[in-house]
C-alpha cells in the first residue's frame, strides 16, 4: 500500500514538474511586446473567428464551379392499363415505365466565372482576416507602449517621492536651526501627498492596461504579466521615407488588398450577369420499359428561353453599380490609408525629436538647475518654492522623455498596421 502511495506521489510530482515550465513561461509573457504578439497569434478569438470565416468562404469555390447534381425521373404510364385493372405502382404491370437521367448544364463559361468570383471572395476574406490580425497586433503594441509609459512614470514618481522625503528632512533641519520657515516643511509634505495621489491614479491606469492586454491575449483579466522591460528600437529615418512606404502600403495593406479582390469579383460578377443573356441547357437520356422488357430509348435536350429582358437588364445595371461602388470604396480606402500613413510618419518624427530634445537639452538643464537650487537653498540664497519648481522641471523633462518614447511606439504600431508587416 505504501508503494502505491509513493508511486502516485511520484507521478503527481512529475506532472507538476512538466507543467511548471509551461505555467512559468505563460506567466513570464509581457517582458517584451514580441512575447505578447506570439502568444496572441494562436489564442486571440477574434483573429481565430476571422480565419475560420476566411476558410469557410474559400470552400465556396468548389461548389460554385461544379455542375448541379443530376436528376433521375421515373414515370409510370397508364397505371390502369386502359381501365382493365386497378391502379398499380408496379413497373411490370403498368402500360409503360419511362426512366430519365438528366443533367443541367449552364452556358459556356458561367461555371468558370462563378468559381472565379468565389475564389476572389475567398482572397478578400483572407485579406480581411490578415487585416484583423494587424489591427489586434497594433492594439497590443499600443497597450504595451502605454503600459510601459505608466510603469516608468510610476517608477519616476516614486523616485521623486523619495527625493521629496530627503528635501523635507533638509527643510526640517533648516527649520530646527532657525534658517527656514515652517512653511517649507509643510510644502514638502503637501508635495508628497500630491505625489501619493498621482501614484494611486497611475496604479489604476496600470491595472486598466494590464486588463486590456489580457483581454487581447484571451486570458483572465487578473492573469499575471511580467513587467515590461524595453521598447522596440525605432527604425532609422531613412527607412521611414514616405514615397517608399506608400508603395509598400499600396501593395501590402490588407484593407486595400481586400478591396482589390472585391473589385475583381465585381468585374467577374458583371461578366456573369451579361452571360445570363444566353440560355442554359438540360440534357437527358433513359429507357422506356414495357412490362418486363426495355424496348425503347430516348434522348432529351431542354433549354430555358431568356425572355425576361427587363429583369436581366436590371441585373446587369446592378452589377455595373456594384463594380462602381467597389472601385469608389477602394479609392476612399486608399486616400484614408495614405493620409494615416503621412500622419503617423509625422508623429513618429515629432516623437523622435521631442525625445532627443528632452534627453539632450531639457533633462541636463533641469538637473543643473535643481543642483544649483538645492545648493542655493542650503546656503539660504533661494527659497523652498524655487527648489520645488526645479524638482518639478526634472520630473517634467523625464516624463516628456518617456512619453515621447511611448508615442513613437504607438506611431510605429500604426504604420506597421497600415503596411501589414513589421518594419
Amino acid at each position: 500500500m505504501r508503494g502505491v502511495t509513493l508511486t502516485r506521489t511520484f507521478a503527481l510530482c512529475l506532472m507538476l514538474g512538466l507543467a511548471a515550465p509551461a505555467l512559468s513561461q505563460e506567466a513570464a509573457i509581457g517582458r517584451t511586446v514580441e512575447s505578447l504578439l506570439e502568444f496572441a497569434r494562436d489564442r486571440n478569438p477574434e483573429y481565430a473567428a476571422m480565419q475560420a470565416e476566411a476558410d469557410a468562404v474559400a470552400e465556396r469555390a468548389t461548389p460554385a464551379g461544379a455542375l448541379p447534381d443530376p436528376k433521375f425521373r421515373m414515370e409510370l404510364r397508364d397505371i390502369t392499363r386502359f381501365g382493365d385493372q386497378n391502379p398499380t405502382l408496379s413497373p411490370s404491370r403498368v402500360g409503360s415505365t419511362r426512366y430519365l437521367l438528366s443533367q443541367d448544364i449552364p452556358w459556356f463559361g458561367k461555371r468558370d466565372l462563378k468559381r472565379e468570383v468565389a475564389d476572389l471572395e475567398g482572397e478578400s476574406a483572407r485579406a480581411r482576416a490578415l487585416g484583423t490580425w494587424w489591427d489586434i497586433a497594433a492594439r497590443i503594441k499600443t497597450s504595451y507602449a502605454q503600459w510601459y509609459y505608466v510603469q516608468r512614470n510610476e517608477r519616476l514618481t516614486r523616485e521623486i517621492l523619495d527625493l521629496m522625503r530627503r528635501l523635507e528632512k533638509i527643510a526640517q533641519i533648516r527649520y530646527t536651526g532657525g534658517l527656514a520657515a515652517l512653511q517649507d516643511v509643510i510644502r514638502a509634505q503637501v508635495e508628497q501627498t500630491r505625489l501619493r495621489g498621482e501614484l494611486v491614479t497611475l496604479n489604476t491606469e496600470q491595472h486598466h492596461q494590464h486588463t486590456r492586454l489580457n483581454a487581447l491575449l484571451a486570458r483572465p483579466a487578473d492573469a499575471p504579466l511580467a513587467e515590461p522591460e524595453r521598447l522596440r528600437p525605432l527604425p532609422a529615418p531613412a527607412r521611414l521615407d514616405y514615397a517608399t512606404l506608400e508603395e509598400r502600403v499600396r501593395a501590402r495593406n490588407p484593407l486595400l488588398a481586400s478591396d482589390l479582390s472585391k473589385i475583381k469579383a465585381a468585374e467577374k460578377g458583371r461578366e456573369l450577369a451579361y452571360r445570363n443573356r444566353y440560355p442554359d441547357f438540360t440534357i437527358g437520356a433513359g429507357p422506356i420499359q414495357y412490362q418486363s422488357a426495355i424496348k425503347e430509348w430516348e434522348l432529351m435536350v431542354e433549354m430555358n428561353i431568356p425572355l425576361q429582358q427587363s429583369s436581366r437588364r436590371s441585373q446587369e445595371r446592378e452589377s455595373e453599380a456594384m463594380l462602381a461602388a467597389a472601385r469608389s470604396r477602394r479609392e476612399a480606402s486608399t486616400n484614408q490609408v495614405l493620409a494615416e500613413l503621412a500622419e503617423n510618419l509625422a508623429g513618429i518624427d515629432g516623437a523622435r525629436r521631442i525625445e532627443a530634445l528632452a534627453t539632450n537639452d531639457l533633462l541636463p538643464e533641469a538637473e543643473l538647475t535643481f543642483k544649483a537650487a538645492l545648493a542655493g537653498y542650503e546656503n539660504g540664497k533661494l527659497d523652498f518654492a524655487t527648489l520645488l519648481d526645479a524638482q518639478r522641471q526634472i520630473r517634467q523633462a523625464r516624463q516628456e522623455q518617456i512619453k515621447a518614447q511611448a508615442e513613437g511606439q504607438v506611431r510605429l504600431a500604426e504604420i506597421e498596421r497600415l503596411l501589414g508587416e513589421d518594419l
